[in-house]
């Protein structure tokens, strides 16, 4: 098994504060040459001085990493948790600046002021998307410039600067080839990726930050359903809101996850899954899971809520509504009542995780409603296995949403 404490002892710390200068192109070589795996090779490392009004310059004009060996992992018992790989991405920008270049450096524990603006107001972004291996040994990303234009409109509405789509897809594309060891074989899962923007430069008037990191790590996960589907069981909360109109719920700011917690621990100590929300307004309309967009079907209708300020733009969901108007199905987005919930015919969740998970049953003002608890709906069954045989490169992608990795 790959060692857990990899990064203990010979990690080279870089802050993430305009106080402290690049560390030199030697102590960065040779971090790099003290990593475990001798067959990683980076060649040409530049790293320029930091300069308060561009970006802190980690890059490498070239990079050759012979990474063809799998870590040694069992691939059949991985579960979905964090595992510390090899190499994350980083480069930063001033609020006033452009993000230039940035490059690899190793994984481990990043140093942060603490008066940095993401610690002390919140202001970051994150996303998750996956990469898989195919048969052949390619690498497969699915849509990766959707997360970079959904961080882009994110950050406009935080007050921060962001990398270009551009930018952002080949910094995914660098991290992942690097990382390329710990994706696991067909079938056995996928490498889930996280790139996180935050304002790391310190500010203690609230205003937006003055600099800004932008980072992305990357874990090997397994499949979420490893013995079977297991359709959740959702509760309806009508007391706490994860969202509110004119607020910050329909971008992936990190804020909008610590305010469902409350409420999902309450749900979960009751044997639930997690929480259905409700409009703040009407308190009748639904609108999100916790971090899943939520469908019914009725009479093969597809139906999920609009897309309006309060409901996050799944990138998983998007998918799902265009495969299923390509297979003819009918799919509604709209207000959606919770008394159209209790009287649909399937009910399921999408997003990155589970890209589409069954819902067994919903509780509603003490009242269950069951959906059938032994697995996926024809319909979400259909939808799920056509989605997930793109992703992983089984069939044909007719929607060009894969970006092919040698």
């Amino acid at each position: 098994m790959e060692r857990t404490t990899l990064f203990s002892g010979t990690h080279q710390s870089y802050i993430l504060s305009p106080s402290r200068a690049a560390v030199t192109s030697t102590t960065r070589l040779h971090s790099l040459r003290n990593f475990p795996p001798s067959s990683l090779k980076i060649h040409n490392s530049i790293i320029g001085e930091y300069s308060r009004n561009r970006c802190e310059a980690v890059s490498s004009k070239s990079s050759s990493i012979n990474v063809n060996e799998l870590a040694d992992i069992d691939w059949d018992n991985i579960d979905f948790g964090l595992k510390p790989t090899d190499y994350m991405y980083e480069m930063k920008c001033s609020r006033d600046g452009e993000f230039s270049k940035g490059g690899l450096i190793r994984f481990g524990n990043i140093e942060i002021n603490p008066s940095a603006g993401v610690l002390n107001y919140g202001q970051g972004l994150f996303e998750g998307m996956k990469a898989y291996r195919k048969q052949d040994g390619n690498i497969l990303l699915f849509r990766p410039e959707e997360n970079a234009i959904r961080m882009r409109n994110g950050a406009e509405r935080m007050c921060m600067p962001t990398p270009t789509v551009e930018q952002f897809v080949e910094a995914v594309k660098e991290t992942v080839l690097a990382n390329k060891r710990w994706i696991p074989p067909p079938g056995k899962g996928s490498l889930y990726i996280r790139p996180l923007l935050m304002g790391t430069g310190p500010v203690l008037g609230l205003a937006p930050a003055p600099d800004y990191t932008f980072l992305i790590y990357v874990s090997p996960v397994g499949n979420y359903f490893k013995e079977g589907v297991a359709p959740i069981n959702l509760i309806v909360e009508s007391e706490f809101h994860r969202a509110t109109p004119g607020g910050t719920g329909g971008v992936k700011t990190i804020g909008n996850y610590a305010a469902v917690l409350r409420a999902q621990s309450i749900a979960k100590a009751k044997g639930y899954s997690d929480v259905l929300y409700l409009d703040c307004v009407y308190k009748r309309y639904i609108e999100e899971v916790s971090s899943c967009n939520i469908f019914i079907v009725k009479d093969n209708v597809i139906s999920t809520p609009e897309i309006k300020g309060t409901i996050l733009p799944g990138i998983t969901r998007k998918s799902i509504i265009d495969v299923a108007r390509s297979q003819g199905f009918k799919v509604e987005e709209r207000n959606v009542t919770v008394d159209e919930l209790v009287e649909a015919d399937e009910v399921f969740c999408t997003g990155t995780a589970v890209v589409l998970s069954p819902v067994g049953s919903i509780t509603y003002k003490n009242q269950r409603y069951s959906y059938g608890e032994d697995g996926f709906g024809t319909v979400s069954q259909q939808l799920y296995t056509s989605l997930t045989s793109l992703q992983m490169g089984l069939t044909e992608d007719n929607m060009n949403w894969t970006v092919q990795l040698s």
